[in-house]
């Protein structure tokens, strides 16, 4: 609600609330013109005692109360209204410093785990991902909107410097320790792998990137919480859903070909399938419930509408994945059976993201609202300052975002695993020739992100 019309409702209001004002008004002039108001003739001709002047004084305090109540009301109404509009700059302010207190997270775990790298291996992680720790802890720094300030020409260098590593450990510089050179090969590992496809090495474009889901899709989310009506909602709704799917494309297991024609048809289903979800519940409660009721409601369309269409969007974008399948590899990141691959565990790989996907829902949407009325201080604040709504909310929005991101990415490993007798056939019985003809008993693939 814009402040110009919360400005005529007000006034309107002012204007109803001085009309029991004229009505004393009249009560008083008309006995000293011989002439009562046709209300008090009325009583007067069924044997109620005639108005006097004396009288209209009393119906004054009682009118004057009403025009209070309404002006009041009035007054409240128009507080709202000015509470409901959003101060763009402010507002602003608060969604880049959520972007840094986002980044500034991701710094703090880094250094926090610097003395603790261990020797740099590309084979192996940083953290360990058998543990949920590990694996956020991870997703955190690959999350880190700080990433996306590197340039093509740092891309590029620290994919050269993860190239070489074997020549960089081996050849320290004076002064610099193997802890210390390993710190800094796990860096340039994470700003590279930010930037390029580990599948294909093909540049991400930024507003796809996982580091760039914050300062990009957090916006997005923004909007389709403050959407207070059905067609912001459906805008809001196609916008977030366009984001998502490209992300979707973007970080997808890439080792199986997806033609444009796939692409474009996923992309129609998901998004189309979106909307349907975000329209029919809108349109559900506008028909059921007061315009003053669904204006409300719709605050909560927006999350059950973006988990369902994020889930049915990650998994139509995906889908294709299923038919074609997915290289298994061992331990060493090997394929066990080059050009052959598992539909059994690339389904495994779309079924987690998408669940994770889903997930990712919640700390976005039920933990703002959570905090600003659990922690008194910020409550208050609120209260008294009401203008700050939209900014305090966004700010935590973000926040709830860069953070619920990784933890939701972290609920699966990126290298799901799948026993040999859960696989197709014909990765049954495959010796390991590094291990002595040992058969493999577990094998890995890349679920994507």
């Amino acid at each position: 609600m814009s402040i110009r019309l919360a400005a005529s409702r007000y006034c309107s209001s002012l204007a109803r609330a001085a009309r029991p004002h004229d009505k004393v008004a009249v009560g008083r002039l008309a006995p000293g013109r011989g002439t009562a108001p046709s209300s008090l003739r009325f009583k007067s001709s069924v044997g109620a005692p005639e108005a006097s002047a004396a009288g209209a004084p009393k119906a004054a305090p009682a009118a004057a109360k009403e025009a209070a109540a309404e002006a009041k009301e009035a007054a409240a109404e128009a507080a709202t209204a000015s509470s409901d509009s959003v101060p763009i700059g402010t507002t602003l302010v608060a969604m880049t410093c959520a972007i840094a207190t986002v980044s500034a997270g991701a710094f703090i775990s880094e250094t926090a785990t610097a003395s603790l790298v261990p020797r740099y291996d590309p084979k192996q992680e940083r953290f360990d991902q058998s543990t949920f720790l590990g694996r956020f802890s991870k997703m955190l720094l690959a999350c880190d909107p700080s990433l996306l300030v590197c340039s093509a020409a740092e891309v590029s260098r620290c994919k050269a410097m993860v190239d070489d590593y074997e020549h960089h450990l081996s050849n320290l510089p004076e002064g610099v320790s193997e802890t210390e050179m390993s710190r800094k090969l796990w860096e340039a590992q994470r700003v590279a792998s930010a930037a390029l496809h580990p599948d294909t090495g093909d540049t991400i474009p930024h507003p796809f990137r996982m580091s760039g889901y914050v300062p990009f899709n957090g916006p997005i989310c923004v909007a389709m919480v403050a959407s207070q009506s059905t067609s912001a909602l459906l805008f809001w709704s196609w916008v977030n859903q366009s984001q998502n799917a490209l992300v979707n494309y973007y970080n997808r297991n890439a080792s199986s070909e997806m033609t444009n024609e796939t692409l474009m048809k996923s992309y129609a289903a998901a998004v189309g399938s979106a909307l349907t979800v975000a329209f029919g519940l809108a349109t559900f409660i506008q028909r059921r419930y007061s315009p003053a009721q669904a204006k409300n409601l719709l605050r909560w369309v927006a999350f059950p509408s973006a988990v369902v269409a994020s889930s049915l969007n990650c998994y139509i974008v995906r889908s294709p994945e299923i038919d074609t399948g997915v290289p298994l590899v061992n331990s060493d990141g090997e394929d066990v059976l080059p050009s052959e691959t598992s539909k059994i565990a690339a389904e495994r790989g779309v079924n987690s993201t998408t669940v994770s996907r889903a997930l990712l829902q919640a700390p976005v949407y039920f933990l703002p609202p959570f905090l600003m009325g659990a922690i008194l201080p910020l409550k208050n604040y609120i209260l008294k300052s009401p203008a700050m709504r939209v900014p305090m909310t966004t700010y935590l929005l973000l926040v709830c975002f860069g953070i619920g991101l990784p933890a939701s990415v972290a609920i699966f490993p990126q290298m799901g695993e799948i026993k040999v007798e859960e696989a197709e056939e014909k990765y049954h019985n495959l010796q390991n020739k590094k291990e002595d003809g040992t058969p493999y008993r577990v094998l890995y693939y890349n679920k994507g992100l």
